[in-house]
């Protein structure tokens, strides 16, 4: 496949799996930590690992034999303690064999005005930011592949259904470009 039909491609899977990221980790509520996926082509997983076929759905199965980008998502548990979301990802590295990552993160934003007026002491800061009356609640995920295309999904817990959720490729870029570094 050439590198101009294989962005299109990508692209779209990465969107679908970042989708499906997000929505297995709606099921369980929010407050919930931040959970990191290794993101595998399919079709390269099965030729490896041909007993992983009777774990997936006939429906994966299906869109795997006619997608060649279609993307298996790998919850990575047991994660190495990290102070911070940064140094997490910045511990983080991944085999050839995986094509991609996604992290999930919850974080409290505010209105730029209001990012403005807030305090420098991070114990004052986070009084003001955890007392704000604009504060909005919101979930991340960001995806990005090896060498390709990144996507971005954004639910905040106000609007918390399915067809509220914001969708891009670089809505996020701070964390594209940590999640992009955990791949080099």
């Amino acid at each position: 496949m050439s590198e101009t039909t294989r962005e299109p491609a990508a692209l779209a899977a990465l969107g679908d799996s970042v989708r499906e990221i997000e929505h297995h980790v709606a099921e369980s509520g929010w407050d919930g930590p931040v959970r990191v996926f290794a993101l595998v082509r399919t079709q390269e997983m099965l030729r490896t690992e041909p007993g992983l076929a009777a774990q997936l759905e006939e429906s994966v199965l299906a869109a795997a034999r006619s997608q060649p980008w279609h993307l298996t998502s790998v919850e990575q548990e047991e994660l190495p303690a990290a102070p911070d979301l940064e140094t997490l990802l910045a511990g983080l590295s991944w085999p050839s064999t995986v094509d991609g990552m996604a992290v999930t993160v919850e974080r409290v934003v505010l209105p730029p005005a209001a990012e403005e007026a807030m305090p420098q002491d991070t114990e004052a800061a986070l009084e003001y930011l955890l007392n704000h009356p604009e504060r909005q609640d919101v979930r991340l995920v960001v995806a990005a592949l090896r060498d390709g295309p990144s996507w971005c999904a954004v639910r905040s817990r106000a609007n918390d259904t399915a067809d509220q959720v914001g969708q891009g490729p670089d809505l996020v870029p701070g964390l594209v470009a940590a999640v992009r570094s955990t791949l080099e």
